[in-house]
């Protein structure tokens, strides 16, 4: 049978931090509720915007998947792997931290926000050596379809991962409707809409909203506004995914 759980966007944790304002659906850093831990191996979605020459200081991590979509604005990227890269929007970044690495994160612009969502996955396999990547994609081929931004195959569409995971993101005119099937029997949808209205399987959902599914094998979206966004992330429900 299928279950559904909805996270409203007003629900969602809120930090104000001046330079960054950030909200978060799930449990991050002051913000605590223990319903709100995950959705299977998702364990962070934040949603940030960061101040013109401001930014995140050379802070560790390990043993997660990090994934960075720049939604508007320059992101300026520093790491000790020695890699120095600016993402905008298009771009999907993506970081295996493994056995541990360092980085920081600022806004290119001094004048213009940056908006980005920041989003962790547990690994199916830890202690990995670190790695870094991005890739720039059309986004274009969105356009009333799903282009596939991250996979678990290198050789796949999009940036991959240490999960068997698969994400994509859609941009739809009014009325479009298109199905989505999950890639593997273990695996969850956690739908975040990013711009507009929607509806997921007879739920309205609206800029901002989540919304999990599981033990199914495929969703209905349909646009109920112009040029809605929605990102997909199909993922596995149980933490040994």
């Amino acid at each position: 049978m299928e279950n559904t759980v909805l996270h409203k966007a007003e629900s969602r944790g809120h930090a104000n931090h001046g330079w960054l304002d950030s909200h978060h659906t799930f449990s991050f850093a002051n913000y605590h509720n223990k319903d709100r831990m995950n959705f299977g191996v998702l364990r962070v979605l934040n949603d940030d915007i960061v101040d013109g020459g401001r930014g995140f200081g050379t802070h560790p991590h390990d043993n997660m998947e990090i994934i960075s979509i720049p939604l508007e604005g320059d992101l300026e990227h520093h790491d000790s792997m020695g890699n120095t890269a600016i993402i905008r929007h298009g771009d999907i970044q993506v970081m295996s931290a493994g056995t541990g690495i360092y980085h920081s994160e600022k806004n290119k612009s001094h004048g213009e926000p940056v908006k980005f969502l920041q989003i962790w996955m547990f690994p199916n396999k830890e202690d990995v050596t670190p790695r870094y990547d991005q890739i720039t994609l059309d986004v274009n081929d969105r356009h009333n379809n799903f282009q596939q931004i991250l996979s678990p195959n290198p050789d796949d569409e999009g940036v991959w991962v240490h999960q068997n995971a698969w994400f994509s993101l859609g941009k739809f005119d009014k009325d479009f409707t298109t199905d989505y099937t999950i890639k593997s029997p273990e695996n969850g949808i956690y739908a975040f809409v990013i711009k507009g209205d929607v509806n997921i399987n007879g739920q309205v959902l609206g800029s901002r909203d989540g919304f999990g599914v599981w033990n199914t094998d495929k969703i209905n979206v349909k646009s109920l506004s112009e040029d809605a966004e929605v990102l997909l992330m199909d993922i596995p429900m149980d933490m040994e995914g």
